[in-house]
């Protein structure tokens, strides 16, 4: 046997069926589409569509919420802390802030502010100017000698509104 002589079983692949080619097909005339109505033309988009009745994911009740007044903070871990001290892109003698951080290219952007987590291990003596942090991750930083002084976050926790609301009856 030969490579060119390989081919498959049979009927292994079928090849595709040419719709609207006749009545002696079995697909012509109406191609497989049933009879006339919006179905049977292009360009039909009715997904969930359930003929007038309320369709079921609009049956379902909402979840979840988005606060509007609540504050995105750029997260910083101890770990990414300690990574950038050690490469020396983090200065540990001068007091770290938003600035400084950006700088050693520890965050991208101060968002409302600086948060700080307890995930990984930090050495050395930092003096951290942040907007927030977990409690496990300022112990961290206050065992290893440094301190964490917590600023206010820059956005105001009032919620945006463009003008009172109107009074009716006046």
């Amino acid at each position: 046997m030969k490579l060119n002589e390989l081919s498959d079983n049979k009927g292994a692949r079928k090849g595709r069926t040419r719709i609207g080619r006749g009545i002696g097909s079995g697909k012509g005339k109406t191609g497989g589409r049933g009879v006339k109505g919006q179905t049977s033309r292009s360009g039909v988009a009715i997904n969930g569509f359930e003929g007038g009745q309320m369709p079921l994911h609009m049956r379902m009740p909402k979840r979840g919420f988005n606060s509007r007044v609540a504050n995105n903070y750029a997260e910083v871990n101890l770990g990414r802390l300690q990574t950038a001290v050690d490469a020396g892109k983090l200065d540990a003698s001068k007091p770290v802030n938003a600035a400084a951080l950006i700088a050693a290219g520890v965050i991208r952007r101060e968002k409302d502010g600086v948060r700080l987590l307890g995930r990984g291990e930090l050495k050395a003596k930092l003096d951290l100017e942040v907007a927030g942090g977990s409690k496990a991750a300022i112990a961290a930083v206050e065992k290893a000698g440094g301190k964490v002084t917590i600023k206010a976050a820059k956005k105001s926790a009032q919620p945006k509104t463009s003008e009172p609301k109107a009074e009716w009856g006046k």
